[in-house]
């Protein structure tokens, strides 16, 4: 027990993270079972776009298929409806957000309840939007 509570600010920053990680499992168990497939498009554009300085990922379609658990086609449909909704630009695996907040508007709540719990637990290293 003395070692966990020697290491201080480093323990308590990787307590917060593994519950925001937990809060973000959680949650997309929760998505992947209730909200379309657009809707889960849309968090998983938001949650990625969170991470990165840019309003561009580079991802395949095969991918972001796996990282929701759903057939290609789906991610390609999604897309489809967003593209020609002025939202996003897709083109041969790079994808640019055109309209984050149209974009916020189409998503799930559950995209704002991760966003939400892990600024609270790591505020100094969340990302502003």
């Amino acid at each position: 027990m003395s070692e966990f509570n020697r290491h201080g600010e480093m323990l308590v920053l990787m307590l917060r993270y593994t519950q925001a990680l937990i809060t973000q499992m959680a949650q997309t168990s929760v998505c992947n079972r209730h909200h379309s497939i657009d809707q889960q498009l849309c968090r998983w554009l938001l949650l990625s776009l969170d991470r990165l300085s840019e309003n561009q990922l580079v991802m395949t379609q095969d991918l972001i298929a796996n990282m929701l658990g759903v057939r290609r086609a789906s991610v390609s449909d999604a897309a489809s409806k967003l593209q020609s909704l002025g939202v996003i630009k897709y083109k041969q695996g790079h994808i640019t957000v055109l309209d984050r907040p149209k974009l916020e508007s189409l998503c799930c709540e559950c995209y704002r309840v991760v966003k939400n719990e892990t600024d609270r637990l790591m505020p100094h290293v969340s990302k502003e939007v």
